[in-house]
């Protein structure tokens, strides 16, 4: 299993893209595409007419905005030159209704020469190819479902918590798991509501048993702390801070 962290911001970070992570095993898939991350795609050797896998944590516009312009490349590429494959796009309940109004909306979306099919998860693991992955509802903003993903394939495992605030759905996903992926927005001295502090990240790290852990999901007043010194106060296991194009192998 391989990952590639294209984005580890939010949506106006000033030297950071917002979340996108891209997962290889058997299958290849993108979880999120906020705003500049597929700038960042486009600097690495990934061709992006083969992504065909998008699962959605959640309709925030620093987890998706990235949509608009790899639809409008993706449905310029169908009609002018080449085949490209159908998209199958999982994410919580109101996807749908999300992603048929964005295609209704901008003008010439629905001319697209492939299929978009919209899956919206509940509770049940979904499996493609060898790749099983868990969805999990996550503890965000009241007025919307969030979803964490765990990821196993071949013994190995990974779970991206999307945005979460300390949980007890957070901590049984990442049960045991080789590598989390955990939402990191705000340093211990400023907390912010609907997310976690390094030391609440390396909580659930610490009390799920987590292999290695990745701080992710920064807003600009995080940089200024310590936040690899406050997590390691709660979790003395592996910790990095995400960055931009960082590739992890699991």
């Amino acid at each position: 299993m391989k990952l590639t962290i294209l984005g580890s911001g939010t949506n106006l970070h000033p030297t950071r893209a917002a979340t996108c992570l891209y997962v290889e095993t058997d299958i290849r898939f993108l979880i999120d595409f906020g705003p500049r991350s597929l700038a960042n795609l486009l600097r690495t050797p990934i061709n992006r007419h083969e992504i065909n896998l998008l699962f959605l944590t959640h309709l925030h516009a620093d987890h998706l905005a990235e949509m608009v312009p790899f639809l409008f490349d993706a449905v310029f590429y169908s009609r002018h030159q080449g085949r490209r494959k159908d998209l199958v796009i999982y994410g919580p309940k109101g996807t749908a209704r999300f992603v048929h109004r964005l295609l209704k909306t901008f003008p010439g979306f629905s001319k697209a020469r492939f299929q978009i099919t919209i899956d919206e998860l509940g509770n049940k693991p979904v499996l493609l190819g060898k790749t099983v992955i868990f969805p999990q509802r996550v503890t965000h903003v009241p007025d919307l479902v969030c979803l964490g993903y765990r990821i196993e394939h071949q013994g190995r495992s990974m779970v991206y918590s999307g945005d979460s605030e300390l949980c007890p759905a957070l901590i049984d996903l990442c049960r045991d798991v080789d590598v989390a992926v955990l939402d990191c927005s705000f340093p211990n001295q400023k907390p912010g509501k609907g997310h976690m502090t390094p030391a609440e990240a390396g909580r659930v790290a610490r009390q799920a048993g987590v292999t290695k852990l990745i701080l992710t999901h920064f807003y600009p007043v995080a940089e200024r702390y310590d936040l690899l010194g406050q997590c390691a106060k709660m979790f003395n296991g592996k910790v990095r801070l995400a960055e931009d194009l960082m590739q992890i192998k699991i």
